[in-house]
């Protein structure tokens, strides 16, 4: 049977109704994180776990599913939930989120993944071999959703001479750009204390490619076998699909969220105006451009070729917008 679709009428009473279960318990406008009584920490099928806040059953964790007339729900909500049997539970409402990541599916439209975030970390490896233009769309849908990025290179322990230079190279463009950037090995716990020291206290999510060490970094952040970790393909050095759903994680200093492994990241369809918003460096140039639909690629008095000449924006950088922008097409 196909869901059916509700009115933008229908939709509003849902609300008001949701608003009202709320109430009911004490809860007076928006449910805040404080006062809800559960939280999402993963997906089966037609229902999720929840972490229970308050009780004495605080910490454990609960089979729900959700009424129909409730928004899918993702890892990270804050809920409201009722016991219905003596092993399960129903969700009656859920909070409003204060932020949400996510991805588009085939036909363009937002499909969030994780909620109520203070970072996403966008880790990429010495293997697979780092590329600027995967990061970059990272960049750009994690600033679409008005999110905060952290950037982290595994594996340093594979490094090698001749892809150190690409790698420092790659890293120090982002560093000038004053985004936070860490270097580590999940293998050998080599910067993990720098990256758990920002990261204390907030929930984050993580994301990246298959391959890039993802459940390995959890499970070191962790100190334990927290995360399964997939054998990584020797013959085209991409990783097995290990998670296949979102999963908060409780470590030592913070709560983190995994994502399903991907291998490429699809932006969908995005207005240029807004991958513009992705690049900070162009963005804030451009603005100083003679004409204000340049495309900063021959038109006199570009203030982005002008600012490639002098060095002061990475010529690679501006060759990755261009390839998402052609990506658009």
């Amino acid at each position: 049977m196909s869901k059916r679709k509700l009115s933008d009428q229908q939709k509003n009473r849902i609300a008001e109704n949701q608003q009202k279960e709320f109430n009911d318990v004490g809860v007076s406008d928006s449910l805040q994180q404080a006062k809800s009584n559960g939280r999402v920490i993963s997906h089966y099928g037609q229902q999720v776990e929840v972490e229970i806040l308050h009780g004495v059953d605080s910490g454990s964790v609960i089979r729900c599913h959700q009424r129909a007339n409730l928004p899918p729900l993702v890892t990270g909500d804050f809920v409201l939930w009722e016991p219905d049997t003596d092993d399960r539970g129903v969700i009656v409402a859920q909070s409003d989120r204060r932020n949400v990541f996510g991805r588009p599916d085939a036909q363009g439209q937002l499909k969030p993944v994780a909620a109520n975030l203070d970072y996403v970390l966008i880790v990429f490896a010495v293997v697979p071999q780092a590329f600027l233009n995967l990061v970059d769309r990272y960049l750009v849908a994690v600033t679409q959703l008005g999110l905060e990025p952290i950037i982290v290179l595994n594996k340093i322990d594979l490094l090698s001479e001749e892809k150190h230079e690409y790698i420092d190279n790659m890293l120090s463009i982002y560093r000038a750009l004053n985004y936070p950037v860490f270097e580590v090995s999940a293998l050998e716990g080599d910067g993990i204390s720098a990256l758990e020291e920002l990261l204390k206290t907030k929930t984050t999510v993580l994301v990246g490619q298959s391959g890039v060490g993802k459940s390995s970094l959890i499970n070191r952040l962790g100190f334990e076998e927290l995360a399964e970790v997939g054998d990584l393909s020797q013959s085209k050095y991409k990783g097995t699909h290990t998670t296949t759903t979102a999963r908060l994680y409780h470590l030592r200093h913070f709560d983190l969220i995994d994502s399903p492994g991907i291998r490429e990241f699809s932006l969908g369809k995005m207005a240029p105006a807004d991958v513009l918003k992705g690049f900070i460096e162009l963005r804030e140039v451009s603005t100083l451009c003679k004409f204000r639909d340049c495309s900063h690629q021959s038109e006199p008095d570009c203030a982005v070729q002008s600012a490639i000449a002098n060095g002061e924006i990475s010529a690679d950088r501006f060759s990755s917008y261009q390839r998402i922008l052609n990506s658009m097409e």
